[in-house]
């Protein structure tokens, strides 16, 4: 490929800075919501990753979390469980192994004023675009999700990275 033209430079290098101030913003609003309803970052992403991928036995909760498996999880869990947002259960089809099931309601009641706020600005500003820069704007973030999800197997040592 050619040299880039020096636009083009200029256009990857303000989206990188736009990139890396857009990733720190998101890690410390998710911080600051969690501490709204009393929990720490990593409580609030483990019950998001269990709304979103479902139920889970404390170890793949722990690998989804990153979180090692054993004392730190099931600290986590019971944080959870206090609070209100998650629920223990013995699984069905083997009653040895616990599953842990997170509890929509209380959930939506804590935070989903927070995001709704957020997701009302973001129905303004996305109001402004063109379907195609919507498209384009989801594959991007898409591809950007990607690309962590791939650097955190990674550096966790997964093999799928």
């Amino acid at each position: 490929m050619s040299e880039p033209t020096a636009r083009r430079a200029a256009a990857i290098a303000r989206q990188s800075a736009a990139m890396q101030e857009f990733m720190a913003r998101a890690v410390l609003f998710q911080d600051a919501v969690a501490r709204s309803v009393g929990l720490n970052g990593t409580d609030l992403q483990a019950v998001g990753l269990l709304l979103s991928s479902g139920p889970a036995t404390p170890g793949e909760l722990a690998a989804r979390t990153g979180l090692t498996a054993g004392g730190a999880v099931t600290a986590m869990i019971d944080r959870l469980e206090r609070a209100g947002y998650v629920h223990r259960s013995r699984d069905e089809n083997d009653r040895r192994r616990v599953l842990v099931t997170a509890d929509p309601d209380p959930i939506l009641a804590g935070v989903g004023p927070v995001y709704g706020r957020v997701a009302e600005q973001w129905s303004v500003y996305l109001d402004t675009l063109s379907d195609e820069q919507i498209e384009f704007a989801a594959e991007l973030l898409a591809r950007a999700a990607e690309v962590n999800r791939a650097e955190i197997d990674h550096l966790r040592g997964d093999a799928r990275g």
